[in-house]
């Protein structure tokens, strides 16, 4: 079956694009002036080892049987997992999918695959994340991190549907199975699909090879999380299943509530692309289209960001994401200033809390307003 070309669409080369080309020569001289590195520091480091600790250790004292009995103390073991699920998730795999650990690529490369530890496929999230969500965010039919089959929507270009009225209220539980669904199915669908546009070609991978790269993935996977359990925990099945589902609740809702106030908030624009000359085309140049559509949440929030990986300073990810984020608190400011200068939005939620809520009022807002219609 041949491949179709995904529809794309072309970003403005007009307009402010001097913002982007300041606030790179500004950040480039801020590295320059400290002699620091944009990759990993000794912090980057010592928190990869504490996310890596915060899922390993737990999950051998389940093997070991620690718990003695004990269903409460067994759940705290999956729970702390989960923790250590979302913290892997925001602060290890993604530099490392990212290239910003370090210069080499092959470290980047290691590190990368410790998301297949925790149940993913490095080949699709590098897919989806890097080149569709980085280049084309909130642009729907390109953004996958918008796409939700219908269930959830999460931005006025996409349909509306009677029962939107109420996913202020239930998207919660569909962001707690997030990652249970990616672990488990997601994959599949994903490859298939990206096989149809073509976009395994870069990877270097055909779609069967694909396919049985993630069945071997998910195999072992689903062997050490669920199956060694089951084996060396003296506790019933429906406990180790319990606490196999507790671990993936807390880790989707998690990493929802870091990524969605991020982009699904009223000051995200959302401007679709228009035709111009039968050519898809974004008003905007690419750097003030992410700017006008991403959030910072909870800037003050040391602990936060630190267990986030940064991606409160959403805004700086966008930009950079070629740099680690343990740059990105000094980096705000830089780029906070040179936004109003340009006269950007530079849009921010104070605390994480206010963020979440701000993302509630959004996610009601799109359950009851009407598509907006494309300007041709």
């Amino acid at each position: 079956m041949k491949a179709k070309k995904l529809d794309i669409v072309r970003f403005a080369s007009k307009g402010k694009d001097g913002f982007y080309d300041t606030v790179k020569a500004r950040a480039r001289a801020y590295f320059d002036l400290h002699n620091i590195s944009p990759y990993a520091n000794g912090q980057m480091w010592v928190k990869t080892a504490v996310m890596l600790s915060l899922y390993f250790v737990p999950y051998a004292f389940i093997l070991g049987d620690v718990a003695g009995g004990n269903v409460w103390i067994f759940m705290s073991f999956w729970f702390l997992m989960g923790l250590g699920v979302s913290g892997i998730g925001t602060a290890v795999m993604h530099d490392a999918n990212h290239g910003t650990y370090s210069p080499n690529k092959t470290t980047n490369k290691l590190i990368s695959h410790s998301l297949e530890v925790i149940g993913g496929y490095t080949v699709n999230w590098k897919i989806q994340h890097n080149i569709l969500h980085h280049t084309y965010t909130n642009v729907s039919g390109l953004d996958e991190d918008i796409d939700t089959m219908g269930l959830i929507r999460l931005s006025p270009n996409q349909p509306i549907k009677k029962f939107h009225r109420y996913q202020h209220v239930y998207a919660w539980f569909f962001y707690m199975i997030m990652t249970l669904y990616w672990m488990t199915a997601k994959d599949f669908f994903q490859v298939a699909r990206y096989r149809k546009f073509d976009l395994l070609v870069k990877q270097q991978l055909s779609l069967t090879r694909a396919m049985w790269q993630i069945s071997l993935f998910k195999a072992v996977y689903y062997g050490y999380i669920l199956v060694l359990p089951l084996v060396f925990a003296d506790i019933p099945w429906y406990f180790v299943v319990g606490g196999f589902l507790v671990m993936h609740f807390t880790a989707g809702l998690l990493l929802s509530c870091i990524f969605q106030p991020a982009h699904i908030m009223e000051t995200s624009d959302f401007k679709p692309p228009v035709e111009e000359e039968n050519k898809r085309q974004m008003e905007n140049s690419w750097a003030v289209h992410e700017i006008g559509n991403t959030t910072n949440f909870a800037p003050k929030n040391r602990i936060l960001s630190w267990f986030a990986g940064g991606l409160n300073y959403q805004i700086e990810h966008h930009l950079f994401s070629n740099i680690c984020h343990v740059h990105y608190r000094k980096l705000a400011p830089i780029v906070k200033k040179t936004a109003r200068e340009f006269g950007l939005p530079y849009n921010e939620q104070r605390t994480f809390l206010k963020a979440l809520w701000a993302h509630g009022i959004m996610l009601k807002k799109l359950g009851r307003m009407q598509p907006v219609p494309v300007k041709a």
